[in-house]
């Protein structure tokens, strides 16, 4: 057990000053209480100086990503898009070995530390050698993402993610997707494998890439299959995100994506549909009402010009909204935030348009749905700073420009709207400090290594 004795924090009930929490071995919060109201007045406890907020979940990452953020940001034909981006993508997905993907998947995971996420959601799709032969025993691919969040000691919800077909149609896959197929019996046997093996910040769910590559009839078996192994396993899956998507859905099915899905009856609050960017308020109404979660990656949705979610119906229908750094071109929640409201009020043309009936403060608002439903999609015990929660916290230095002289109903409008990241100090995980003044214990060793990576793909 370790006692903390915090200067501010923003609790599941909101913000409080001088506070002492008690952390069990398992890392779990056993009790709050006022310092004032302890024999000692809290003197034995390890003093937090600064700002503490709850870690943010990460709920939608592509950890191998990291290795080509900033390489295509340069114009091949005036029709650039996602489609053109996704080439640049496959080269990199059929050449990384498993020894590589650890290193870069740890670089991005402290990364992801140090800017105030503690846990994520790795959405897998690296399953087979580069020859496209499956492995036999362990996956070596799959490991590797697990050593990585080990290293980094940031929690991992692992997704091993469901891909079949090349499109609608269950077209058969390319030449340069062959890395990523795994038959739907064979899946879930691995599945039920791994999960089997979760233990501490480690949990199991599962994705389907989307709906063009794998069939409908196949989706409904694997979710329901996997029901039975997990009747709470995160199911996620990349759905909307582009117009040529919703537009070839129609002409093959019939329907539009989310409607698809929606029309499975499978929907519920274990869902996490990543992007829905090209979602109808139809869509988002029935969504909402399902309880899925949608995750947004402003980021990654900005760079590669997917369009703008409608992020301010949904939430006015009670949806469930939550943040990823996908593609890795930023790993910041305080930016994805940030552009979650940019986004509405430059369509707006109107300020504070996601603030809430019961909290005036967007930034306020933003950060704690986005890491309570964040939580949810992750299946994992974190979001909010109470008793039976993990200890992950995000300290911020509180003598730092962007807070100096902030109330504290402020603090989060200055992490998102004030350049706040920068004030990002220190970082707790299942109450270990993995991030102290912005060092990590990896850092020497991934700017030794990462860079000679990346070096070397660049040189390739």
């Amino acid at each position: 057990m370790s006692d903390y004795r915090l200067q501010s924090a923003y609790l599941a009930g909101g913000w409080s000053r001088d506070v002492v929490i008690s952390v069990a071995a398992d890392g779990f919060i056993s009790a709050i209480r006022p310092a004032a109201q302890l024999p000692d007045g809290g003197r034995g406890a390890e003093p937090v100086d600064g700002i503490v907020i709850p870690g943010m979940p990460n709920a939608h990452s592509h950890a191998f990503q990291r290795a080509m953020a900033g390489n295509t940001e340069f114009r091949l034909s005036a029709q650039d898009s996602f489609w053109t981006w996704r080439q640049a993508m496959y080269a990199l997905a059929n050449r990384i070995e498993p020894d590589e993907l650890q290193v870069v998947a740890t670089q991005v995971y402290v990364e992801m530390l140090k800017a105030g996420y503690t846990s994520v959601a790795e959405f897998n799709y690296l399953h087979r050698r580069r020859n496209g032969v499956a492995y036999e025993g362990a996956n070596a691919l799959w490991d590797a993402l697990g050593a990585a969040a080990e290293t980094a000691g940031i929690g991992l919800t692992f997704l091993p993610t469901l891909y079949q077909t090349s499109d609608f149609g269950a077209k058969p896959l390319k030449s340069e997707q062959q890395r990523f197929e795994f038959d739907t019996d064979a899946f879930l046997r691995a599945v039920d494998d791994h999960r089997r093996r979760d233990r501490g910040m480690r949990r199991t769910g599962v994705a389907f890439h989307s709906l063009r590559a794998v069939p409908l009839d196949n989706l409904r078996r694997a979710a329901r299959a996997l029901r039975s192994i997990d009747a709470a396993m995160p199911l996620h899956i990349h759905v909307a995100e582009q117009l040529l998507e919703v537009e070839a859905c129609q002409r093959e099915m019939g329907r539009r994506p989310i409607e698809l899905l929606l029309d499975t009856g499978l929907l519920d609050a274990n869902w996490c549909l990543v992007h829905a960017t090209h979602a109808t308020p139809e869509e988002l109404e029935a969504v909402a009402a399902s309880r899925a979660v949608v995750c947004v990656s402003i980021s990654t949705e900005a760079n590669l010009g997917d369009g703008c979610f409608d992020t301010r119906r949904f939430l006015e229908l009670g949806g469930r909204l939550c943040v990823g750094s996908d593609s890795q071109a930023t790993v910041d929640p305080s930016e994805e935030l940030r552009w979650l409201e940019y986004q509405q009020r430059l369509r707006e043309t109107r300020r504070g348009v996601l603030a809430a009936a019961d909290e005036s403060h967007v930034g306020t608002v933003l950060w704690r749905s986005a890491a309570v439903h964040g939580a949810g999609a992750l299946g994992q015990p974190t979001g909010s700073i109470a008793v039976g929660q993990r200890a992950d916290w995000v300290v911020l230095d509180a003598e730092h420009p962007t807070m100096a002289g902030g109330a504290l109903e402020t603090i989060l409008d200055r992490l998102l709207f004030a350049g706040g990241r920068a004030a990002v100090r220190d970082t707790m995980v299942a109450g270990k400090w993995v991030v102290r003044a912005g060092h990590h214990a990896a850092d020497a060793m991934l700017r030794t290594e990462f860079g000679r990576l990346v070096k070397r793909f660049a040189a390739d």
